[in-house]
């Protein structure tokens, strides 16, 4: 089993922001990004918030110049799926699909995934119509309806997104408002292209070869309809990528890891970072903030365990 000083779980900005800090204090840290590296960023169209890019950056132009950076200062990326990590006690162990490696210290920053609707049609017609990723998918539906279902910001702006290239973008959402910022609601309400169905939820995902529409029910009156579109995109929230780590580390009741003020989990020596222990503001800035305490406190905790002198910090 390959030794190492730190291992970092994730690809995102918060695993990334993490490796640079670690590299930079020549702990040369390996992070396992899963099969892709960049995370939920890596699969936005343009990311217009994140601070030092008053024009706005491509999510997986961002994604690459952090690893760029993390690999420069020393940390390794390994593209490799985790299947199972032991945590009981130091060094902790790490199995991939190829490897076994053990570590003095973990930090995990594997962020969240989308949540699904659990509607019948949604499985069977995934990759065929129905899809979590606009920026992806959104090219094979040029002068088509489609239907986004949801009303928070990763929803609006990835129907804006889809304009684009459908016909109509019809935007359902279980509410009589949405949930996205003021800014963003401006704009798609200003779009053409799109239109709200308002107090409605998808019950399910209507097709033969491929998703021919959407039947939907009204929350307030129980009434019921057809709409027709050759495409489903759903952003209904996430769920935190903590499978790995039920009954290892403290989860709060919804699955989130739960950590302090330093990024410290319920095991001396695991860390955590991101969306995988943020559950108010999902941010890139937040993320890019607690990968790089991670980071920080990693060292520390590396620095005692080699008896090793490590300047005082206040948080």
């Amino acid at each position: 089993m390959e030794s190492r000083n730190l291992i970092i779980l994730g690809s995102g900005p918060a695993a990334l922001t993490a490796a640079i800090y670690a590299a930079r204090a020549e702990l040369s840290p390996l992070l396992i990004s899963g099969r892709d590296v960049g995370g939920s960023v890596a699969v936005t169209d343009r990311v217009e918030n994140y601070p030092g890019f008053p024009e706005g950056i491509g999510g997986f132009e961002l994604a690459q110049l952090m690893q760029k950076q993390a690999e420069r200062f020393g940390a390794e990326v390994v593209i490799d799926e985790v299947v199972a990590v032991a945590l009981s006690s130091a060094p902790f162990e790490v199995k991939t699909d190829g490897e076994a490696y053990g570590a003095q210290a973990i930090i995990v920053a594997t962020g969240r995934s989308p949540r699904k609707l659990g509607v019948p049609g949604e499985a069977e017609f995934a990759g065929r119509g129905v899809s979590t990723c606009a920026t992806c998918d959104g090219f094979f539906y040029r002068d088509q309806r489609v239907v986004v279902v949801g009303g928070g910001d990763t929803a609006i702006k990835e129907a804006m997104f889809l304009t684009k290239f459908a016909s109509e973008v019809v935007v359902v959402h279980r509410r009589y408002r949405l949930r996205a910022e003021k800014v963003v609601e401006g704009m798609a309400r200003s779009n053409e292209k799109m239109r709200f169905v308002w107090d409605t939820v998808v019950t399910e995902i209507l097709g033969e070869d491929g998703v021919t529409g959407v039947r939907l029910q009204n929350v307030q009156t129980g009434e019921e309809s057809t709409l027709e579109a050759h495409g489903v995109f759903t952003f209904v929230g996430n769920v935190p990528n903590t499978e790995l780590f039920k009954d290892q580390l403290e989860l709060d009741e919804v699955g989130y890891i739960v950590t302090d003020e330093r990024q410290r989990t319920s095991v001396e020596g695991v860390f955590a970072a991101g969306d995988v222990q943020e559950r108010v503001a999902c941010q890139i800035a937040t993320a890019v903030g607690s990968g790089a305490r991670a980071g920080m406190q990693a060292e520390e905790y590396i620095a005692e365990l080699e008896g090793r002198a490590y300047p005082e910090r206040e948080l």
